[in-house]
């Protein structure tokens, strides 16, 4: 029974590594893009998910082998497998390769052009723009959530690579507006950690309570951009749009804490949980909605 022990703590290590769980929550908005493009859940489905998560956890990888030294002045991130030191970097960077380069080869052999080319532009744009352009500037979020907005296209590209239409960009125009409140959200609750590696933050420009507010009309953007998606013909039954405005209004109201002055720490977490929460849902009732047509 101890080898099973080890083996998996050595699973747990390795996905770690990879950061799964933003991985695994890439590979949900590809499975979306699918579903919403071919209207059904196949074996076609597979393959571009679990391409692309695997080229996520090796994006992940290789961006903890990037800032490892940086991990290891922050609380949060002092934890991880390279600052750690339960892994070594080059071992790290090697199995980050071996990832993207899968990743890269279950797409071109099992999509199309188009799914891979999304695909590695996403890495890149994280690996090679967002996470260099984190230690320049605040503002880095804005462009760096592109990287939301690119994994439910590799969805839709495999199953229609003409992602030059209205539904495919609103849907990456929703994914991309939800990433920032969603990185201002965990701002709020680390920000102290970011001081303390020199990245240069909003908390330094801006104290919580005003940040909070910035963040709540992010939030307040992202329910509305939801709402109005059924507009472009995704989601468009009465029940889905009925539960969107319902899952909208719920959002918005259980983040009004944010706009309170001197809020507690807690109060972040739940509300980084909450539009968490909100994108599942999201991205079910979508789904849903098309599989069924509701």
């Amino acid at each position: 029974m101890e080898w099973k022990g080890k083996l998996s703590g050595s699973i747990h290590l390795i996905l770690t590594l990879g950061k799964i769980r933003i991985a695994s929550l890439v590979a949900l908005s590809t499975a979306t893009g699918y579903v919403l493009a071919s209207g059904k859940i196949d074996a076609g489905l597979i393959i571009p998910v679990i391409g692309t998560l695997i080229l996520a956890l090796g994006a992940g990888a290789l961006n903890q082998y990037q800032e490892r030294n940086l991990d290891k002045l922050m609380p949060r991130t002092a934890i991880r497998p390279i600052p750690a030191g339960k892994i070594s970097p080059n071992a790290a960077l090697t199995l980050s390769l071996l990832w993207l380069f899968i990743g890269s080869m279950i797409l071109y052999w099992g999509t199309n052009q188009t799914a891979l080319i999304l695909g590695l532009l996403t890495a890149f744009w994280y690996n090679g723009i967002y996470t260099y352009l984190k230690r320049v500037t605040p503002l880095a979020v804005i462009p760096g959530s592109v990287i939301g907005a690119l994994p439910p296209l590799i969805g839709w590209a495999s199953v229609d690579p003409n992602i030059f239409k209205l539904q495919p960009l609103i849907l990456a125009l929703f994914f991309f507006i939800w990433q920032i409140p969603h990185f201002w959200l965990l701002l709020l609750n680390f920000g102290d950690d970011y001081h303390l590696a020199g990245y240069p933050s909003l908390t330094r420009m801006l104290d919580k309570n005003q940040l909070g507010r910035l963040t709540y009309m992010w939030i307040v953007a992202t329910a509305v951009s939801i709402v109005l998606m059924p507009l472009f013909g995704l989601g468009s039954s009465n029940i889905v749009f009925i539960l969107l405005v319902l899952s909208s209004i719920h959002l918005i109201w259980k983040s009004t804490n944010l706009l309170k002055m001197n809020i507690n720490e807690s109060s972040y977490l739940m509300a980084f949980k909450g539009i968490n929460i909100y994108i599942l849902t999201v991205m079910f009732l979508l789904s849903l909605n098309k599989l069924l047509d509701l």
